[in-house]
């Protein structure tokens, strides 16, 4: 199994249990796996009566096999702890999940930087994008299993558990993201649909439209260069491969260290609606401009005051801006 596939099918486990309320049968299998996996977190057996959200997400984890990398847990905040000691935690509002990882909820969260509050729900994410992510919970309203849209960066949101999937994968005996050793891209081909790429490439059509943008998933062009997968990278890659920008490591390491706050959101905004270079702007604050006008950022005040503060992210307003003209 490669690490999409493996992503998905923790998707497809909890997303199997939507409609599940407390006593109900899928709610009955929840606490079986969770109660049945040893050890036991803190040797507490779930109760029909308690709160299953981390129970729920820890179930998923178990039924897919990757437990013993992810941890378990039956409460929230213990779980953003046991995530910590596993290296798999991530303090970042604002980071972009992937499917499969877990996104932990603080409600009370002011809105205002990072929140480093106490976790109070917590559910897996099933779909992602690249400005909204949607998340599959346990005892949601009701006592329910759900789903919940999300916004990156949204209010609410308290960090993620990030599991390593593609190192997970490899212990289990698969292989990477994909067929071709982690190719971040796919260059569209005479009789290529959506369907063929995503099935080549272990992800699925939903994914890869929600990824792109695309809104026919039926009407793809000889050409068009596919992000095949959510990420910094893959976005700068394409970036690269239309000729806009020619350092995509730089900006995509700079990304996901996050050197530059929503610096993965634009590139990923970016990449969606550019199909080709263009004459880079001659300031970047006609980049800026030109950004707003596409639809590509909504905040120009942030990088109007911040673009001198990071080597050479002047020069990618400008390649950006002139790129969506």
């Amino acid at each position: 199994m490669t690490e999409n596939q493996l992503r998905q099918n923790v998707a497809n486990i909890i997303n199997a249990w939507v409609g599940a309320t407390k006593g109900s049968a899928k709610h009955l299998e929840i606490l079986e796996i969770y109660n049945g996996h040893e050890p036991l977190a803190r040797g507490y057996k779930m109760q029909v009566k308690d709160a299953y959200c981390a129970a729920t997400v820890s179930a998923a984890y178990i039924k897919a096999g990757i437990a013993e990398y992810t941890g378990t847990e039956c409460g929230v905040e213990k779980f953003t702890v046991v995530a910590k000691n596993k290296g798999i935690w991530v303090e970042n509002d604002a980071h972009t999940p992937k499917i499969g990882d877990a996104c932990v909820y603080d409600w009370d969260d002011s809105g205002t930087g990072d929140n480093t509050g106490s976790g109070d729900h917590i559910g897996i994410v099933t779909q992602a994008g690249a400005s909204t992510f949607v998340v599959t919970e346990g005892n949601m309203s009701g006592g329910k299993v759900g789903k919940r849209t999300m916004a990156v960066n949204g209010k609410y949101i308290r960090g993620f558990i990030c599991p390593d999937f593609a190192a997970i994968a490899k212990k289990m005996g698969g292989g990477s993201s994909d067929t071709t050793g982690g190719a971040t891209i796919y260059t569209v081909k005479s009789g290529d649909t959506l369907s063929k790429i995503a099935n080549t490439y272990g992800t699925t059509v939903d994914t890869l439209a929600e990824i792109n943008a695309i809104k026919n998933k039926n009407l793809i062009r000889v050409g068009q260069v596919i992000m095949l997968q959510d990420t910094a990278q893959a976005a700068a890659d394409k970036l690269e491969a239309l000729g806009v920008i020619n350092s995509p490591d730089y900006w995509a390491d700079a990304a996901e260290a996050g050197k530059v706050q929503y610096l993965g959101i634009l590139l990923k905004k970016a990449a969606q609606t550019i199909t080709k270079a263009g004459t880079r702007t001659n300031t970047p604050e006609e980049g800026v401009a030109a950004l707003v006008a596409a639809g590509v950022i909504n905040t120009p005040e942030f990088w109007l005051a911040n673009y001198n503060t990071f080597p050479s992210l002047d020069l990618l307003l400008c390649a950006l801006g002139g790129a969506v003209k």
